[in-house]
């Protein structure tokens, strides 16, 4: 993974957005001043936007800074791991798998170090490579893409649904060719794909499916969690992430031949299970070393007690918030298919109409929604528009396996156009971290209410900004 690759605009990248949101759990940035909690009704510079001088209306958030860590209920199982000295990939490890795949749906489950190599791993394991083209979307986090490209194939960028923020499945089957090998549906803000759509038509085409599900843990579709539905699903676990260990990743699937060709993989090659060779002929495929430490998993095991409990709490602080944002003019609600039974809400994210607004830009309600209490960003940069994908075309050995042709990145560029994505990134889109979520009714009152506040102060606050 690239971490100096922004993925969010207005000098925030996702994880610095969320590690500083979490900071303002506690009341300590964003310069924010002791002060009444809502506007209506109150005294008149109570009324006056913050970014002008007023009061803000959220002084004290009520929702928690991120990760959570009880020391009380958290470290006895960590401090046992650590006083073992048995610190690599043991049992403890194990238990974490088994807990997860139970509670994901799945067969199996192998944790990995990072959401980003439980991609290359499934890709690589699902013989996805050089020659072959993957479709994805535009909006999603560098490491869905860059599995793809680092496996030798070439993605395709399917178009989103700017209601869902999800990839377009109704765009799909313009985009297929005779090389495509894979879809990679991203559950990208932790709000899940048409996966029913999607799998009928990788059923019909004989294609590969790889969920990324890096953001939406415990996310379902009529009751089936995401990460089920295709060849494999992946998970991340990094720091600001819903489900946090620091760093690491899982991949599920209910195909033993392929988990263990992942296991194998993960551990420098070595025979396991269906993946072996002749006994005592050693490594049997090119593989590198991905394995996850014990303290890790004990990490993890002490956040997933919380985890289904907290993801309710989001759920329906998630309903709540949309339904008021939903009343003010100028602001679109995302919306979930209908067979949506959970959603994750990594972050929830809505739509800004700047001409309802008295023309203002969205940098300047983002501004002026920041200094009223509220962590917000405006999601991610054009992922189909960055350099990587043509200095990859440039590289030596996509320049060597691929026809000249093939590589012709101005045409390329053209063809994977997304002008709705296009739009969502560089002037609809608003992001509220997932840790607001994890606050009362009254908190999501509270957003709400900054929202309306900014929109009855537009005019004044473009024409002094």
């Amino acid at each position: 993974m690239t971490e100096n690759m922004k993925s969010i605009k207005h000098d925030y990248s996702r994880r610095e957005f969320i590690k500083k949101n979490s900071l303002l759990g506690a009341g300590a940035v964003l310069g924010l001043s002791s002060a009444n909690t809502l506007f209506a009704g109150s005294a008149p510079e109570a009324s006056s936007p913050a970014i002008l001088g007023g009061k803000p209306v959220i002084s004290s958030p009520g929702w928690p800074s991120w990760p959570i860590w009880k020391p009380e209920t958290d470290e006895k199982r960590l401090l046992e791991v650590i006083r073992s000295g048995v610190w690599s990939r043991k049992d403890v490890a194990l238990e974490f798998e088994q807990r997860w795949a139970t509670l994901i749906g799945a067969k199996r489950c192998l944790a990995v170090v990072n959401g980003t190599n439980a991609l290359n791993a499934s890709v690589a394991q699902l013989d996805i490579g050089w020659g072959d083209e993957v479709l994805v979307t535009p909006y999603t986090f560098i490491a869905s893409v860059s599995s793809i490209v680092f496996n030798g194939a070439i993605p395709v960028f399917v178009d989103v649904d700017p209601e869902t923020f999800q990839m377009d499945p109704e765009k799909i089957e313009a985009k297929i060719t005779p090389r495509t090998k894979a879809i990679m549906p991203v559950h990208i803000l932790g709000l899940p794909c048409n996966m029913e759509r999607i799998m009928a038509i990788a059923n019909k085409h004989k294609l590969l499916v790889v969920e990324d599900a890096c953001q939406a843990w415990l996310a379902e579709i009529n009751h089936k969690k995401v990460g089920t539905f295709g060849n494999a699903g992946c998970f991340s676990f990094q720091n600001s992430k819903n489900m946090a260990i620091g760093e690491g990743g899982a991949i599920v699937s209910d195909d033993d031949e392929f988990m263990d060709r992942c296991y194998s993989y993960h551990n420098y090659g070595n025979p396991y299970g269906t993946a072996a060779g002749t006994v005592g002929a050693g490594t049997v495929m090119i593989g590198t070393k991905l394995r996850i430490t014990e303290y890790q998993a004990a990490i993890g095991m002490a956040q997933l007690e919380r985890l289904e409990e907290q993801t309710e709490l989001r759920n329906v602080n998630g309903r709540y918030l949309n339904s008021r944002i939903q009343k003010i003019d100028g602001i679109i609600p995302h919306r979930l298919y209908e067979n949506v039974t959970k959603a994750a809400y990594h972050l929830f994210p809505f739509r800004y109409q700047k001409d309802e607004f008295e023309g203002l830009s969205r940098e300047k309600f983002l501004q002026a929604l920041r200094a009223e209490g509220v962590p917000c960003s405006g999601g991610y940069t054009e992922l189909n528009k960055m350099p990587f994908l043509k200095n990859a075309f440039n590289s030596r050995f996509f320049q060597k396996f691929y026809p000249k042709e093939q590589l012709n990145y101005e045409r390329y560029a053209e063809e994977n156009q997304c002008p709705l994505n296009e739009k969502l990134c560089n002037e609809q889109a608003v992001w509220i971290p997932q840790n607001v979520l994890l606050g009362s009714k009254s908190d999501m009152d509270m957003v709400a209410n900054a929202i309306q506040k900014i929109r009855e102060n537009a005019g004044q606050i473009k024409k002094k900004l």
